[in-house]
């Protein structure tokens, strides 16, 4: 009998990685009281509802678009969420009340750790400025690495940021050891589109795509070819699963 769900909350989510790593570990660690749902949900509003009608619901995870414009529905967030102000992890609390937290930054800090020389990384570049950017850079600053976010916009004055036309007539490219796709050029749908001009790229660099599927994104096949070390996504999305699985099984503060 299933008394306790958890899900993936976002839109769309039928390609979903969740779904499959958790029923996984559920088969694996005999766990035929829990169940994983996806819930596609065509507007944030919907969450409430969703809450409401899922009794059995324990906790969730959240994916693009609802990082952040799902931290008004929560009754309190983690520190990290709190900084960040993005959300990818919810967990049900003992008296019913709903907190957020973020998973994202740890899954990516550990996998810095793992699959990278992370001793001659000092300075980074994250392309994109969405709920997936923010947990990077939290991520970076806990490492102590330097990091400059390259935006879309115009009209950003924070001194971190740059705009991709800027980005692409600096000379200073060769200053940064690690480059970071936080944007969804690359997976379906856009995968013929590398988030920025991979001309600068080298040997010298080592590229992060936070995308895993598809495996190498244009921007990794290339920056391959130009010598760099690569990684994709799935090993940060590995380690950010695990950190939810740890918090949904602690026991309230």
């Amino acid at each position: 009998m299933v008394n306790k769900v958890f899900g993936l909350v976002g839109n769309p989510v039928k390609h979903s990685f969740s779904q499959k790593y958790f029923e996984e570990k559920f088969l694996n660690l005999h766990l035929t009281d829990c169940k994983y749902k996806l819930f596609c949900l065509e507007d944030i509003n919907d969450f409430c509802k969703l809450i409401k009608e899922e009794r059995n619901l324990c906790g969730l995870n959240v994916t693009s678009p609802y990082k952040e414009k799902v931290i008004e529905f929560l009754h309190s967030l983690s520190p990290e969420a709190t900084e960040i102000k993005a959300v990818n992890t919810i967990k049900k609390l003992a008296d019913g009340r709903w907190k957020g937290f973020n998973t994202d930054c740890i899954g990516f800090a550990q996998m810095l750790q793992s699959e990278t020389d992370i001793k001659k990384i000092h300075s980074a570049l994250v392309l994109g400025t969405g709920g997936a950017s923010k947990a990077v850079t939290y991520a970076l600053k806990q490492l102590g690495i330097e990091f400059t976010v390259a935006s879309r916009r115009q009209d950003v004055k924070d001194k971190n940021t740059v705009t991709y036309f800027e980005l692409n007539q600096s000379e200073n490219f060769s200053a940064f050891e690690l480059i970071v796709n936080a944007t969804p050029c690359g997976m379906e749908g856009y995968s013929a589109i590398a988030p920025l001009d991979t001309d600068k790229i080298t040997s010298n660099h080592t590229v992060v795509d936070l995308i895993y599927n598809p495996k190498q994104t244009l921007l990794l096949k290339t920056s391959a070819k130009q010598g760099a070390a690569t990684v994709n996504g799935l090993s940060m999305l590995v380690k950010q699963a695990e950190a939810a699985w740890q918090i949904w099984n602690e026991e309230d503060e």
